[in-house]
């Protein structure tokens, strides 16, 4: 009906960047929106300006428009938001289901990145960024439920900007143009590569021993849609010998903080390793262990381009 012209949709009173995409499950939003941020922040024009990330806060427990605080939790915010606004405490970030609700709210800011916004087709974005998996072409897809897509792939012409994420770090002039021809994409859409970089562990806890990082042996704890990239990378420098994993943005029970406490008594010598987005939200649970508390880190990703002229054509 928005295509048809029957729906209005209306623009934001700043500029607008939208970071979505056309399926369910993990094309990396949140690492994306993260590597926007560091961009803009770093970049003569936007540094000096006051920027803001409203999401709509999934899984969240609280209403309506909330910004994050210093005391902000996952319970208030969702973990993504709680995530980018600990990462980037010079940035407003801000949920809200109703997004020009939200957009109203953020009276102050020079530009708002929508996170997940690409269906809220009431707002119109400035630009739209939408993000496709590699190891999930959509053109291989189907809609659900018999698929992944939430959109029609035709919808991906409504984007200006077009990121294949989770990209092998090789890849020729080849592949790259036939990625183009079979996302049918037009010849003013800009189409990138980028691929998933993990940073050095990081405690989830200030009383986490380092030690730990250096043992062989590994707990896996994960929450996500999609651990296989992870799994596949820790692989490398672990043997994992015990795997909890739960549901996407999963809210951690006092039960299962005590599977993860069986599981470090099992393997005393092992590290407890999660997500980042899992670390928000397990420092919301009360009473863990301290023995876990000690072993817990989690493992930061960035989104990165697969060749420095698509870094520096990015802007």
């Amino acid at each position: 009906m928005y295509d048809k012209g029957w729906k209005k949709s209306h623009e934001a009173h700043v500029p607008t960047v939208c970071v979505g995409n056309i399926t369910v499950g993990g094309t990396g939003k949140t690492p994306h929106t993260e590597m926007i941020l560091r961009k803009l922040l770093g970049s003569d024009s936007w540094g000096s300006r006051q920027l803001a990330v409203l999401s709509r806060g999934y899984k969240r427990k609280s209403h309506g428009f909330q910004v994050a605080g210093t005391d902000a939790s996952a319970r208030q915010m969702g973990d993504e938001p709680l995530q980018m606004a600990r990462k980037f405490p010079m940035v407003t970030v801000a949920v809200d289901k109703n997004r020009i609700h939200g957009c109203e709210q953020l009276s102050g800011v020079d530009l708002i990145i929508l996170d997940d916004a690409f269906q809220y087709r009431r707002l119109r974005p400035t630009l739209n960024i939408v993000l496709v998996d590699y190891n999930r072409p959509i053109f291989e897809d189907r809609l659900m439920p018999f698929g992944h897509l939430r959109d029609l792939p035709s919808q991906l012409r409504r984007a200006q900007v077009v990121i294949v994420s989770k990209s092998p770090a090789e890849l020729d002039q080849v592949e790259r143009g036939e990625w183009r021809s079979r996302l049918n994409l037009r010849e003013d859409q800009e189409l990138y590569f980028t691929t998933v970089s993990y940073c050095p562990p990081e405690p989830v806890f200030p009383e986490a021993d380092p030690h730990y990082i250096y043992s062989k042996r590994l707990v896996l704890v994960s929450g996500i849609a999609n651990n296989a990239q992870l799994r596949m990378y820790i692989s490398d420098t672990y043997k994992m010998v015990e795997k909890l994993e739960f549901p996407d943005h999963h809210r951690f029970s006092a039960s299962d903080i005590r599977s993860i406490a069986a599981a470090v008594k099992a393997n005393p010598t092992a590290c407890l390793m999660t997500t980042e987005k899992d670390a928000q939200r397990l420092r919301d649970c009360k009473n863990i262990p301290e023995d876990v508390r000690k072993r817990l880190f989690y493992l930061p990703i960035e989104a990165t381009f697969l060749t420095p002229e698509e870094d520096a054509a990015f802007t």
